[in-house]
């Protein structure tokens, strides 16, 4: 008799993942006969593609676009930059899973795309700084003082990044010791745990900040309420309008990237596959939505784009003023 392909999770150390498909493990689903590719893996290609697709455009806009390159839209150029990596990383792990299966390769893609989400994690933090700085200093905010200090920002976050995703390269992976593998092989255990508690470290800075800027926010839309002699229920609705933007932004961000940076702590290798996929592939999202929150919401880019795409820029465009909900 024939026997039916099984799925072969390419995120679990290869030793488990074969040992589960030949004792019929009900952890590692049954494809149907004729098909060989993991489902999963399928939906995080498809993921990195419309990542790179997205975030292509705002890289080019962008560069391509002398008026923009104020420190605000370096960071958001950073973080387009970072998540069209981790696009072409999740690309790449699929297309080696199937078409060219080395360990070599293993490393490579994994590499990539841990130093890639690092380094947009890295740039959401950057832009955060950026945003305090810019309502904090108002004033002296537009120095080239601030100029330098971003391009300082930029290549400490590329720095680090790259030697975080150099590390499997050098050698700090599992794939001598089977045992030390974390949720995603060929990471040990320690270097996920690094790589969470580095994140959660980073989110609790970022929620600290926004609570600054949220105060700030208020305090700003109260001036300028007292400035016009406007209503009290207008100070209202402005200043809950910039508290809910940043409400999202964070909430947007912790709701992608915290089921997978506490899964990554607590599991192990042993963990079945089905739990790493399901927490990863909201971390994906999150570049998805990154250029929609940080890019495409921006006056200036939205200009650029118009330009790009018709050759002109809407007359609504000119009219919005900038508020402090704004942020």
């Amino acid at each position: 008799m024939n026997e039916e392909p099984t799925l072969s999770a390419s995120w679990l150390p290869q030793e488990r993942a074969e040992a589960e498909n030949a004792s019929g493990s009900s952890l590692v689903p049954v494809l149907e006969p004729g098909l060989w590719v993991n489902p999963w893996d399928v939906v995080l290609c498809t993921s990195g593609t419309l990542i790179s697709c997205e975030n292509a455009v705002v890289v080019l806009i962008i560069a391509h676009n002398p008026g923009l390159r104020a420190p605000m839209f370096l960071l958001i150029g950073s973080l387009a930059l970072a998540d069209l990596l981790a696009g072409v990383g999740l690309i790449a792990h699929f297309v080696f899973a199937y078409l060219l299966r080395s360990e070599a390769t293993k490393l490579v893609t994994v590499g990539l795309i841990v130093a890639s989400f690092s380094a947009s994690v890295g740039s959401l933090l950057a832009i955060t700084v950026d945003r305090y700085l810019s309502l904090y200093y108002a004033l002296t905010y537009n120095s080239e003082r601030t100029v330098t200090f971003t391009y300082v920002m930029l290549m400490l976050l590329w720095g680090a990044a790259i030697c975080i995703g150099l590390l499997p390269v050098m050698g700090w992976n599992c794939l001598r010791d089977e045992s030390t593998c974390s949720v995603i092989r060929p990471l040990t255990k320690n270097n996920a745990a690094v790589l969470s508690v580095s994140f959660l470290l980073m989110f609790a800075l970022m929620l600290q900040l926004y609570i600054q800027i949220c105060k700030i926010v208020m305090r700003h839309a109260h001036q300028i309420a007292l400035q016009h002699h406007f209503l009290a229920t207008s100070h209202y609705v402005t200043t809950r309008k910039g508290v809910s933007t940043l409400a999202i932004i964070l909430g947007t961000f912790a709701a992608c990237w915290m089921p997978f940076t506490l899964y990554s702590l607590i599991a192990d290798y042993t963990y079945p596959s089905i739990y790493t996929y399901a927490t990863l592939l909201p971390a994906t999202y999150n570049s998805i939505i990154n250029p929609v929150i940080y890019a495409f919401r921006n006056q200036e880019i939205q200009k650029a784009l118009w330009l790009v795409c018709c050759g002109c820029i809407p007359s609504n465009l000119f009219q919005r003023a900038r508020s402090p909900s704004d942020v």
